[in-house]
């Protein structure tokens, strides 16, 4: 799996060596910070900035590029034991996704759980979530009510996001739950309310009836965390 971009580049460098198969430099860098690199041990290769275009596929790779050992979706079973987890129905912007996972984690989240993508490109995931991808466990499943079902018989509350739910301000939530974000123009379908256990909103004033998804999520995991 290819990663680049400065930040990302540093935090696995500091992080997960050990995860790291090669690297690619387009540019110099300096002497304490080459010194480091390649303490690791692995092959370095000098790209022309063409080259190195050509291997970030357009993308800002800043002059550092690696190539890293793939991040592995999880199970569900495998999130069954964490007490707080959030799942996406709908949302396919993987900027909103990213974003989302950054916040997830920051606020204590013990898994993300992706729901009808065709194809979850983890790599993509990395970027937007601006590493956080690596710190999440990231599940991808098809079929969302199914999910839910297998949850709810481990003990999970399940918590939409909704516009008619209540003042997420006025809810305990309860230590094991789920929070469901739907799209932003569809929000969560019928038969996936139907089955959350209590649906929360976010009062706002001055007549806005919805957020950015990403925005929304970190204002909830905020209240589910900070109360």
């Amino acid at each position: 799996m290819l990663i680049y971009g400065k930040q990302l580049f540093l935090h696995v460098l500091e992080r997960y060596p050990k995860r790291i198969l090669g690297i690619y430099l387009a540019k110099e860098c300096d002497k304490k910070l080459f010194l480091k690199i390649a303490k690791i041990g692995v092959k370095i290769e000098r790209l022309d900035e063409k080259k190195a275009q050509a291997l970030a596929k357009g993308g800002n790779h800043q002059g550092f590029l690696a190539d890293i050992e793939p991040i592995l979706e999880v199970s569900l079973p495998r999130l069954k034991n964490e007490n707080f987890l959030v799942m996406l129905c709908g949302v396919t912007d993987m900027g909103n996704i990213g974003a989302i996972i950054r916040s997830a984690y920051a606020f204590g989240a013990g898994g993300i759980i992706i729901c009808g993508l065709k194809e979850l490109k983890i790599e993509n995931l990395v970027r937007t979530s601006s590493a956080a991808a690596f710190e999440l466990p990231i599940c991808s499943v098809q079929n969302a009510s199914d999910a839910i079902n297998e949850l709810k018989l481990s003990n999970f509350s399940v918590y939409g996001a909704d516009m008619t739910g209540k003042n997420a301000k006025e809810i305990k939530f309860d230590k094991k739950m789920v929070l469901i974000l739907g799209s932003e123009g569809e929000g969560l379908p019928r038969r996936l309310l139907e089955k959350c256990d209590q649906k929360v909103c976010i009062k706002m004033a001055n007549g806005f009836d919805s957020l950015n998804v990403s925005a929304a999520a970190a204002v909830l995991f905020d209240r589910i965390y900070n109360g």
